[in-house]
């Protein structure tokens, strides 16, 4: 490709797309024929015409059409970019405009192939549309400024003309998605995920800088904007009085100092409503909360928003929390501030070892492989070890907010979740091998695993896009847990009865439920496991026991036509009865975003129906009928003959329609 200024004239007429067109469809026959054959496909051949149809809306619509054909012949084979449902908004964004020319242009098609699943114009077997439409909304919102005003200087001066096609792409999507009121939808999308309370908010935070920059160039695509955005870029740029106006943090540390009782009083409770209000923390509180250190430590409560649980564990472990703040707390780590107040709030302090496992990690000294892969991912503006434990007081404080970033690794997210949540003291001292050794160990029926001696499971990079606790944890326990796997492979039964127990901890049942034969792929026995699994969970058949630790469990996921899409690992929380007196299932999914339309008319909900922040939920039987595997305590279970035939088999009919059917 030549980094030239862009050789294909804009404004050329219809004649050249035609050629465009014609030379596209060769290429496309080209790769379609090689990856036939070969695993080397001549992928750069269609980049050129592609990228010159992108000048022109005729362009885009002729490449648009294109999009079956393009997968077909195999165009994102081999790449991040045939895993369309682990693709990363933010990520995205980075590549399309900042990347290389390549991976900018292949980014794009993917983003137009994204659109044609949105719109129903093509179906994906591994993306829903509601999917690809969650991902779109987030990708424009993070792209406003391209979509609503010129391009910036360094856009209009990348090689090959890419600034104008990315701009190009932008609106070519906003005609697609047809949003009227775009800025009110993009604010809905952010509630959306920031009701779940995600540890990673980076993505969000940049969407909200986006559509507080809109907001000074009114426009009639933008609609109203209610108090809803405004809420929200408050929240980041100016929650208190003392900084309305965004005024920069010296001043408005000068403002602090000038500052009587009485008005720190109001900053300290307007920082904990705006905090509390939408889970983001404005850069602006960390350095409220270090001025409070020494001007007027008992304010510290209020600001953070405590109730009496959490004032006392502050109050009972000044000298922690105080080097926690001093360690962890700045602008660029600023929503530790919501961690650290989340993790005093669930009382964790209480448990003998998680204060000791604290001052473990504050002193702990990284070798170099850990630190090195922080820096490369959070940059040097504060130490390795400052990112970390921001990160650890993240996790431990909302436990149901890790996600697991671009790749299949549910599993070790599941287990870092469930860690956080019950067994901190575990968690504390597994990422203190990561970070300090380099190495996990693990026992596996009386052996130790280490991961040191073990090649790449299935995670082949590392992340790029979580926390830094699991940047530094999940490649290690990936290993283990492949490792785990293959040991149990050949014993006639799913692998997972052995590992999960063994990988996940004490706190797993042994007793072992599955629908699906291993080897068939077949159903077995599917009326007994939906009966089973009413009979250890429901409360009304299991003698009224609640979830006492967390368990992992399979569910098969469909999409909004009911395909199945794949096997993925959730957590079992808890079953409740909700409002409206339906009795649920809360579940954590470590995908980054549960809220999902599994057709059917099951849509897991992430608020309004009795979930607290992280959590999922579906009534009894709609889960069940996506459930392919649990776990249980044996000697805890109802009778599963007790279990009403019309619930068990309402939750069969739903599984025979859908990922069952076939089976």
């Amino acid at each position: 490709m030549s980094h030239g200024t862009h050789s294909f004239d804009p404004h050329d007429d219809h004649s050249s797309v035609a050629l465009s067109v014609e030379q596209l469809d060769a290429a496309i026959e080209r790769l379609a024929a090689a990856n036939a054959v070969a695993g080397v496909s001549p992928v750069f051949e269609v980049l050129e015409p592609a990228r010159a149809l992108m000048f022109d809306e005729a362009g885009m619509e002729a490449l648009y059409a294109r999009i079956p054909a393009l997968e077909a012949a195999g165009f994102f084979r081999g790449s991040d970019w045939d895993y369309p449902q682990t693709l990363v908004p933010s990520l995205a964004v980075r590549t399309v405009r900042h990347g290389d020319p390549v991976a900018a242009l292949v980014e794009s098609l993917s983003q137009v192939r994204l659109l044609a699943v949105a719109s129903g114009d093509f179906s994906h077997p591994s993306i829903s549309a509601e999917h690809a439409h969650h991902f779109l909304a987030q990708v424009m919102a993070m792209n406003l400024d391209l979509v609503v005003s010129d391009l910036q200087e360094s856009d209009r001066l990348r090689p090959d003309g890419l600034g104008i096609v990315v701009q190009n792409l932008y609106h070519f999507l906003l005609r697609h998605l047809g949003y009227e009121n775009l800025l009110e939808h993009l604010v809905a999308e952010v509630w959306r995920v920031l009701a779940q309370r995600p540890v990673q908010v980076d993505g969000v935070k940049h969407m909200v800088t986006q559509i507080a920059a809109c907001l000074h160039k009114p426009d009639a695509m933008m609609g109203d904007v209610g108090d809803d955005a405004l809420r929200l870029i408050n929240a980041v740029f100016s929650p208190t009085e003392g900084c309305r106006e965004d005024p920069g943090f010296d001043l408005y540390a000068e403002r602090l100092a000038a500052m009587d009782e009485a008005s720190l009083l109001q900053e300290a409770i307007a920082f904990a409503q705006a905090m509390h209000g939408t889970g983001l923390v404005s850069p602006y509180m960390p350095g409220f909360i270090r001025f409070l250190r020494t001007r007027w430590n008992a304010l510290i409560p209020t600001a953070l928003g405590l109730s009496y649980t959490g004032a006392d564990a502050f109050h009972c472990y000044p000298s922690l929390i105080h080097t926690l703040i001093d360690q962890a707390l700045f602008a660029e780590t600023s929503q530790a501030v919501y961690g650290l107040a989340m993790m005093l709030e669930r009382g964790i302090l209480y448990a003998p070892p998680v204060a000791p496992s604290l001052w473990r990690q504050v002193r702990l000294s990284l070798c170099d492989a850990a630190a090195e892969k922080i820096v490369s991912v959070f940059g040097s503006r504060r130490s390795p070890e400052c990112f970390l434990l921001a990160d650890v007081l993240n996790v431990l404080g909302h436990p149901l907010g890790v996600g697991q970033g671009n790749y299949p690794t549910c599993q070790s997210t599941r287990a870092l979740s469930m860690w956080a949540y019950s067994a901190p003291a575990d968690l504390l001292r597994t990422l203190a091998w990561a970070a300090r050794d380099d190495e996990i160990v693990m026992r596996f029926e009386g052996e130790p695993i280490s991961s040191r001696e073990l090649d790449a499971g299935l995670a082949s990079e590392p992340p790029v896009d979580v926390d830094a606790v699991s940047l530094l944890t999940v490649p290690h326990l990936d290993r283990i847990y492949f490792e785990m796997g293959r040991r149990s492979a050949g014993r006639g039964e799913d692998p997972h009865k052995w590992v999960n127990a063994e990988f996940h901890g004490e706190q797993v049942g042994h007793g072992f439920c599955i629908a699906v034969d291993v080897f068939t792929g077949g159903l077995k026995d599917f009326e007994g496991f939906i009966r089973n699994f009413y009979a250890t969970y429901h409360p009304y058949y299991n003698g009224d026991i609640p979830v006492i630790n967390p368990q992992p469990a399979g569910i098969a996921v469909t999409d909004s036509a009911t395909r199945f899409l794949g096997w993925h690992a959730i957590t079992i929380q808890r079953l409740a009865l909700d409002p409206g007196g339906i009795m649920r299932v809360y579940f954590f999914n470590p995908n980054n975003d549960s809220g999902q339309d599994w057709g059917q008319g099951i849509i897991t909900s992430t608020q309004g129906n009795g979930e607290l922040y992280g959590e999922a939920s579906l009534p009894v039987d709609q889960f069940a009928s996506r459930l392919y595997v649990f776990h249980y305590d044996p000697l805890e279970k109802g009778d599963p003959e007790c279990v009403p035939a019309e619930e068990v088999q309402g939750a069969m009919r739903l599984a025979h329609a859908s990922w069952a059917s076939g089976r």
